[in-house]
Order: C-alpha cells, then structure tokens, then sequence
C-alpha cells in the first residue's frame, strides 16, 4: 500500500526588538508569514527595558505583537511570538536560540552579522524588504513620541491603544528628557 506523501510544514523565524512594534514590522511579518507555513517571531533582547533604546519590556512587546497581528487579521495559528535574552557572544546567541526553537527552515532579516551567523550554520537566510524604513522605524516612534509629536500613525491602533495603556509613553518621555543634550 502507498501511502500519501505528507507535506513538512515550512517554519520561518523573524527577529526583532519591536521597540515599538509598528508598521514597518507588520510588513515584514506579513512577508514572512506569506514564505512559510509558520512563523516564530523572536523579540530579541527581551531583558532589556527602561533604557532610551529599549524602553519597553517583552512582554509589552510580545502584547503589541499580539494584539496588532490579531488586529489585522493575520491567523494565530501561523505564528508564535517568543522571547529571547541576549548572551556574551552572537554565536552563543544562535546556539541559545536552537535550544527553545524546535526547528527552522529559513530566517527572514536584515541584520548582516544575524544573516552571516545563520548562513555560517547552514541556516537558509532571507532579507526583507523595508517598508518605508525611515518612517517606519521604531527609533523614529520613539523619537516623536518623546518630542512630543504626531507617532500614532506609525504604529498599528492596538499597538497605540497598548503604549498609552502600559505608560509607555510617559515612559518614553521620561527617558527622553534624561537624555536631552543642553545646547
């Protein structure tokens, strides 16, 4: 008897701070998840919080992450987000991160040392293409919100709901104001 051959679902993975988590990162996820069957999205440097570039903890991350996804429609069961803290080295980080992933097939980013890395470990790489990168960049959300200017359309509605839910941008104004050189 012959049976059926059965199709190996194709897994990605997609890094990222999400520090915020906006329009650019929806993109990228919405490429991603288009290229694979599932999709683990890793929100990198997850011990990292309150600080001027990393103001937001995981698991605001992981709730923007979640919440806007959902927002949008995109199906939950084609993807996952996961956590992941930094390590010493970035070839321990990959070594880290093959330990809590079950198994890839192809990473999407546009990081040239994270793509090095996997490519050096056999690990298909795939860029993704920017949408509108100077806009949609979270240090750009970040500044705006911290002068005080017009962000929210750079983020999705859930991700903006949760920013102002969680205090963050009180936060992130906070932060700025340390950081705000005399003239």
């Amino acid at each position: 008897m012959i049976l059926p051959s059965r199709k190996v679902p194709r897994v990605g993975l997609l890094i990222g701070r999400f520090q915020p988590f906006h329009y650019g990162h929806l993109a990228a996820i919405r490429f991603a998840v288009e290229h694979v069957d599932y999709l683990y999205v890793v929100v990198s440097s997850a011990q990292k919080n309150n600080e001027f570039d990393d103001p937001f903890t995981a698991s605001e991350r992981i709730s923007m992450i979640k919440d806007a996804l959902d927002g949008s429609g995109l199906e939950p069961s084609k993807w996952m987000a996961i956590p992941m803290v930094d390590t010493p080295s970035l070839a321990l980080w990959v070594a880290a991160l093959n330990s809590i992933i079950p198994r890839f097939d192809v990473v999407f980013s546009n990081d040239p040392l994270a793509l090095s890395l996997f490519r050096r470990y056999g690990v298909r790489v795939k860029s993704v293409p920017y949408f509108n990168r100077k806009l949609f960049s979270g240090a750009n959300v970040r500044r705006r919100i911290g002068e005080g200017t017009a962000w929210e359309s750079l983020v999705p509605v859930e991700a903006a709901r949760l920013l102002k839910e969680f205090g963050c941008v009180r936060r992130i104004r906070t932060l700025s104001d340390k950081f705000v050189r005399p003239s």
